[in-house]
């Protein structure tokens, strides 16, 4: 068979198969939304949380067993006709089989007593595995998967997640989160890719193909379709908390932010959910050019933008940009929003938008454009034909094989940012003092979002896997470790709330072993609970650290943190580091099989490691930020001065790079450059490496130019003495910035193109 001869033709049959599908997709809306009345449609752009309808709306509160109020239910699905539900039952996780119970009673509701049977939407937070399932596999949370710089594990993950989720009869999650990281404050670090756009960009697009199918196929019963968040630039507030004023200027929104959402929108994302904060003073909920000419006319979204918890009524209750409830919904719909998840009080918005559109405040095509976007991603679920999908048909739940796909991530990710005398790793025959309120927690491995919202329900849930201490145990022997905690977490507090667990004894434990290792790093929080207002780690922590330093033992410092708090009072005292991230349920078995050597480390920084608190930087910071000393009457200097940098990773091998080749010292327009290099494994193991690519554009005007951006990455496996060459193209689109007019666009100039200390020049010409 010549397969070549027969691509064209394949390839045209899939497009015309796929267009003919969405015309069926489109005549079904159509008629659909002809019969609806005014208040059906305004019911299927609100959304809910569970607990409204269910017996006992305290969400911090567990009932046992969950069940479903029907009065409540009645109201809200009957006379309301509401569209989507989403979140679990009292903040807490439940079996697949309580789940198809639950959403079985709501579809039946919502298709039986309603004429026009149209299903409800449910989503879930499913953060990093189906979050609020017992039993479902926990990953890394997305920044430790971002330190894998491995597409094909992410894919993989999003893939069991989606299986898992759908094993849930819930078709739609709240993931990937694209946001970009570029600040250790923020409590959701833990939850991006990190700082990176490219990264993103690239990790971003593997997860949506995983969770959607390479053809967003989501009516597969093993897919679900996504909701890419947080749409645009909620991470980068001024004051680094949660849910506070940004300013961003629109070319830097456009640099670094709308990369990685393009790249997920292009990738075929089926919904958006909406930045919850304010850029340059206006909420994002509110701003008609973001939501509607940026997203929807520019970039083309043909999707579902939904809102984030509660925030058309914060635009009146929170930022006063709205007179009234009424008012903010006008804004808010007006301004591109398709479904507003109101979680509690959902009477006002459907009563004050159907007022709106009699009123002509709100027009009712702005309303049919919604409906039809979430009627769309309904059909395209299956949803009418198939609205529940039942346990027993995912047999691979929480199997073996999805639990060594999340044993593989966490052990990639884990970071070795620093081996002393290459005293890693360890002999199994060591003597070790375990030590550190991290040691001993399978709450610390996995963060929040998982089994209940700010993840304090872990211990609960997590009771078969393995800490760190245990899983230290299991691999030397319990005769081996000595445990003294030091310092502990106070887990009914807040996530900074800590104690002091026999220090003294800890310190003392620390003369009779030939180690220490001392695992350091956060509780678990998310969103504003996890706000910080120091990002130094804890004064407990650093005194703990400190004595035990002054034992004179080596000790292994490992990190099990979601953001990088800042360690320079103690760091050099460390004989090796490692940032281990929240690496899910296998996080600590994957640690100690690196310990130990039996797994070589892989995992790259994917964001900057800052040294102090006030010396915050991205690696494509500017280079004013990074001058030498400048000579005169006020000599001054711009330090930039990280820990560790973007993409600092070590391994137990050593690599050596050469041979890099430009194609052409030249590259043209419309043409592309390719660029090779040799990587060699030149120690005694085999290990993994991350080959990553910058560039470097030497003169830009009238915007200074980044110190240089990632442009493309791969990551490779060599046998000890194994040499493989790469190869990458790039191309004037891979190497353009935003100009002052908002254009993306590449200018003719010098750049420069560095892999590892490999650097080589091309000029770039019309």
């Amino acid at each position: 068979m010549n397969l070549k001869k027969r691509t064209i033709p394949i390839l045209f049959l899939c497009s015309a198969l796929s267009a003919g599908a969405q015309n069926k997709t489109a005549a079904k809306v159509e008629a659909l939304l002809k019969k609806m009345t005014l208040e059906e449609k305004v019911g299927q752009m609100a959304q809910i949380t569970l607990d409204v309808i269910g017996k006992g709306k305290d969400r911090f509160t567990s009932y046992e067993p969950f069940d479903l109020d029907p009065k409540e239910l009645e109201k809200a699905l009957v006379q309301y006709k509401i569209g989507s539900v989403l979140n679990t039952s009292n903040n807490r996780a439940r079996t697949t089989a309580v789940w198809y119970d639950i959403i079985s009673k709501i579809q039946k509701t919502a298709m039986t007593k309603n004429k026009n049977a149209i299903p409800v939407l449910y989503g879930i937070d499913g953060i990093h595995g189906e979050t609020y399932t017992a039993g479902a596999t926990m990953f890394p949370q997305q920044i430790g998967q971002a330190a894998t710089f491995n597409r094909t594990l992410i894919h993989r993950g999003a893939e069991i997640s989606a299986y898992e989720t759908r094993a849930s009869s819930i078709p739609w999650t709240f993931s990937p989160q694209l946001d970009l990281g570029p600040d250790p404050r923020f409590p959701r670090q833990q939850e991006t890719f990190g700082e990176d756009p490219y990264l993103a960009a690239e990790l971003g697009k593997a997860m949506v193909k995983g969770y959607e199918g390479e053809n967003n196929e989501v009516s597969n019963p093993f897919r679900v379709a996504t909701s890419v968040k947080h749409f645009l630039g909620y991470q980068s507030s001024v004051s680094g908390k949660d849910r506070t004023p940004a300013v961003i200027s629109d070319q830097a929104l456009r640099e670094y932010h709308l990369p990685p959402f393009k790249a997920a929108i292009d990738a075929g994302a089926k919904t958006i959910m909406v930045n919850s904060g304010l850029i340059n003073g206006v909420p994002v909920h509110a701003n008609y050019n973001i939501l509607t000419k940026m997203l929807k006319e520019e970039l083309g979204f043909k999707g579902l933008v939904v809102t984030d918890w509660g925030d058309i009524e914060n635009l009146y209750a929170r930022d006063h940009v709205a007179k009234n409830n009424k008012d903010a919904v006008r804004i808010a719909v007006n301004a591109g929003i398709d479904m507003s998840m109101i979680a509690y009080n959902y009477e006002p918005f459907c009563d004050d938008l159907i007022a709106l559109v009699k009123e002509g405040k709100v027009k009712e095509e702005r309303i049919n454009d919604a409906v039809r976007r979430i009627l769309t991603l309904k059909y395209e679920l299956n949803l009418f034909e198939k609205p529940t999908t039942h346990p027993k048909d995912y047999p691979k739940f929480g199997s073996p094989e999805f639990e060594k796909a999340a044993y593989n991530t966490a052990a990639e990710s884990i970071t070795l940012l620093k081996n002393t005398n290459q005293i890693l790793p360890l002999a199994k025959s060591s003597k070790i003092l375990v030590t550190g309120p991290n040691a001993n927690s399978m709450r610390t491995l996995n963060g929040a979002w998982t089994y209940s919202w700010q993840g304090e329900k872990v211990e609960e849930f997590a009771g078969k896997y393995n800490t760190i201490l245990k899983a230290l145990q299991n691999k030397a022997g319990k005769e081996n470790i000595t445990y003294v905690p030091g310092v502990s977490y106070k887990m009914d507090g807040k996530y900074y709330e800590e104690y002091a667990d026999k220090m003294d004894q800890a310190v003392q434990a620390a003369k009779d072993v030939d180690v220490i290792v001392l695992c350091l790093g956060e509780n678990t929080y998310t969103e504003t609970p996890g706000n910080l207002n120091d990002l130094y780690l804890s004064d407990l922590q650093t005194e703990l650290a400190q004595k035990l330093a002054a034992t004179g033992k080596k000790i292994i410092l490992v990190l099990n943190e979601g953001r990088p708090r800042v360690i320079s009072k103690f760091e050099k005292k460390m004989a090796a580091v490692l940032q281990t991230y929240q690496p899910g349920n296998f996080g600590g078995d994957a640690l100690a099989d690196i310990l130990f050597g039996e797994v070589n480390p892989s995992g790259r920084l994917p964001y900057t490691y800052p040294q102090f608190p006030n010396a915050l930087f991205t690696y494509y910071h500017k280079p004013s930020e990074s001058r030498s000393t400048t000579e005169g009457v006020y000599n001054y200097d711009a330090d930039y001065n990280p820990q560790y940098v973007f993409g600092q990773g070590l391994s137990y091998t050593t690599f050596r790079y050469s041979a890099l080749k430009l194609s052409s010292t030249t590259l043209k327009k419309g043409e592309s450059l390719t660029v090779s290099v040799e990587v060699t494994n030149t120690g005694k193991v085999a290990g993994k490496e991350s080959v990553l690519l910058f560039s470097s554009e030497l003169v830009s005007a009238p915007i200074s130019p980044d110190a240089k951006r990632l442009r493309a990455f791969e990551k490779i496996e060599l046998k000890a003495g194994e040499s493989k060459t790469l190869t990458f193209t790039i191309n004037a689109a891979q190497l353009s910035t935003v100009n002052e007019a908002l254009e993306s666009t590449t200018q003719p100039g010098a750049f420069s193109i560095q892999i590892a200390d490999q650097k080589a020049n091309f000029n770039y010409t019309l």
